[in-house]
Parts: structure tokens; C-alpha cells; sequence
């Protein structure tokens, strides 16, 4: 069974650092395209980062860039998103997919997880 499950949300205060998870089972990462995206009540699911499949080249939205990274341990099948500087507005779900590219439209993945919550308040 394919199954995408992420981690590591939290409260945390402006400023601060999360590290979230997406553990996959049932399928290798190592073989797929991963993107994180989040999304807040009444507003489009946004895209955050990716991450491709071939070279493990990274991508970010310019609302992230410099501030979260992303990255794979093929050895314990997770993708990985780091999150430092932490804004408010970064308050969201977030959750992880896989698909065979990377892609800004969560459409494009065949797979996705459950969503974890991040909360930046002080």
C-alpha cells in the first residue's frame, strides 16, 4: 500500500525552526519527484518546494528562498523540509506528494500525504 506520511509540525514561535518529514511506504522516494506544498482555510494550495527525482535538483518559492530547504535521505525513504526563520505567514497544512516530476501544480502528483499543521504565533 502507497502511503505518504508526514511529521514535525508544531507551535512554534516567529523566528523559530521546524524540521517536517515525509516518510514514504509501499514505494522508493529515491524514485520519485517530491514536493511540499501548504495551504491555509479558503485559499489555493500553494507549492513550497520540490525536489526532482534525477538529480535531486531543488526548487523553491521566492516566499521560502533562503529560509527552507529541502532535501532526501534515500535510506530511510523521507524527504525532508526544513524550515528556519519561521513568519507567521508561514502558518499552514503542509503536506508532501510524489509523482514522476517535479511540478507548482499539486494536480500533477500521484501521490499525497495526510498534512501535518505548522503554527508560527508568538
Amino acid at each position: 500500500q502507497v502511503q505518504l506520511v508526514e511529521s514535525g509540525g508544531g507551535l512554534v514561535q516567529p523566528g523559530g525552526s521546524l524540521r517536517l518529514s515525509c516518510a514514504a511506504s509501499g514505494f522508493t522516494l529515491d524514485n520519485s519527484a517530491i514536493g511540499w506544498f501548504r495551504q491555509v482555510p479558503g485559499k489555493e494550495r500553494e507549492g513550497v518546494s520540490c525536489i526532482s527525482r534525477s538529480d535531486s535538483s531543488t526548487f523553491y518559492a521566492d516566499s521560502v528562498k533562503g529560509r527552507f530547504t529541502i532535501s532526501r535521505d534515500n535510506a530511510k525513504n523521507t524527504v525532508y523540509l526544513q524550515m528556519n526563520s519561521l513568519k507567521p505567514e508561514d502558518t499552514a497544512v503542509y503536506y508532501c506528494a510524489a509523482g514522476s516530476f517535479v511540478s507548482w501544480y499539486y494536480e500533477e502528483y500521484n501521490y499525497w500525504g495526510r498534512g501535518t499543521q505548522v503554527t508560527v504565533s508568538s
